[in-house]
């Protein structure tokens, strides 16, 4: 009897573990996949996150009768009745837009956060999924998806450049991090190139004068990138785009905590290294280049809730231009025209919040800048 009762026991217990199936799928809307979307399964009570692909598990789920619930920002929310009766149970889904999509928040007219609609200013916003619609090697060619914002290359050999906005030249565009600027008209060189894209959250564009704000560096317009706190990023993410010229850029980051402290960390490197000359003039079509770029951003959690948050980015770019047969040991001299850059550039952006009962705030930025470059044999340090 006793033999019989623990044989019964196992036979039941084997039973139970394999009415447990699983429920998996896809979640996405009109232009694609749904990264971050919630997936809840009621009245189980378990809930799932979606990958950076709309991709979702919920595992040991017992047979049965559920309801899945399927939400994400600025999409509809949907609710679907579910029979659970096998191992695998796979639902796709396909979110609708939101007819009253939330209001947006925006910092860039004026130096803090205000809802879209009371900003004074008009600011345009270049989100991520605008990224994935038209892959670019580097922030610096994204923004010339913007009306009166054009990204220009002043020099073909070297490849040196800025950004007019509204016909304006270079020097009169500002760009921040964060609502911290950059070094002036280098900025738009060294300020866009190498941001790692999945570090961006978005980047609001001012078009027109904010000079009573930023000073005349801002006279033609403002780019402000707004990169992610370490709460909302994904753990990881990674990208990569080649194109058939032979140019290579890898773009990653995580997220990870230490102690009360939360931190996201982000690494671009890109890589061209194909000496074209199509017309057959000896000379390099598009500029040679070797750059990376690392950007390690940290939130600290204070006793009081005060906010403190720093963020530091360090670049080293390796860029060359001029005739084919032109190698390092030229470097200086006129034997063979070169034009070659060195640059080694680290920023440093802060926001700390003072002891007040007031919510005041202060920022603070660091930018080093070294460049070490020959125009054939002329040096510019």
């Amino acid at each position: 009897m006793k033999i019989f009762t623990q044989l019964f026991l196992l036979f039941t217990s084997i039973s139970i573990y394999a009415q447990n199936g699983a429920v998996t799928g896809k979640v996405s809307d009109a232009s694609g996949s749904v990264p971050a979307a919630q997936v809840i399964l009621s009245p189980a009570g378990k809930s799932v996150t979606a990958d950076n692909d709309g991709n979702y598990s919920i595992k040991n789920v017992p047979y049965g009768y559920y309801e899945i619930i399927f939400s994400a920002v600025g999409l509809q929310t949907v609710r679907k009745k579910i029979t659970i009766s096998q191992a695998e149970t796979v639902i796709d889904i396909t979110l609708q837009e939101e007819s009253t999509s939330l209001e947006e928040v925006v910092i860039t007219g004026t130096m803090k956060e205000v809802s879209r609609s009371e900003s004074p200013i008009p600011v345009e916003i270049i989100t991520p999924k605008l990224f994935k619609k038209n892959p670019t090697a580097s922030l610096f060619e994204a923004v010339g998806m913007v009306n009166g914002v054009q990204p220009q290359l002043n020099c073909n050999v070297c490849n040196t450049g800025d950004i007019h906005i509204n016909g304006m030249e270079g020097p009169y565009t500002m760009i921040l991090i964060d609502g911290m600027p950059i070094v002036s008209s280098l900025s738009t060189v060294y300020g866009l190139s190498g941001i790692p894209n999945s570090i961006v959250e978005r980047i609001e564009v001012v078009k027109g004068p904010a000079s009573s704000l930023y000073g005349s560096e801002a006279m033609g317009g403002i780019i402000n990138v707004i990169t992610k706190t370490p709460a909302k990023a994904p753990v990881i993410s990674a990208d990569t785009f080649v194109t058939s010229w032979g140019e290579l850029s890898m773009d990653g980051a995580v997220k990870f905590n230490l102690g009360k402290a939360s931190s996201l960390l982000g690494v671009n490197y890109f890589n061209y290294n194909h000496r074209a000359d199509k017309n057959g003039d000896n000379f390099t079509d598009v500029t040679q280049q070797n750059r990376i770029s690392v950007f390690n951003k940290w939130n600290f959690e204070r006793p009081d809730s005060r906010v403190f948050s720093l963020a530091g980015r360090y670049v080293y770019e390796d860029r060359w231009g001029g005739e084919l047969n032109w190698s390092k040991k030229w470097r200086g001299s006129d034997s063979i025209y070169g034009e070659s850059i060195y640059t080694r550039r680290a920023e440093l952006i802060g926001l700390y919040q003072l002891p007040f009962s007031e919510r005041i705030f202060t920022q603070f930025s660091y930018n080093w800048h070294d460049q070490n470059s020959y125009y054939g044999f002329t040096p510019y340090m």
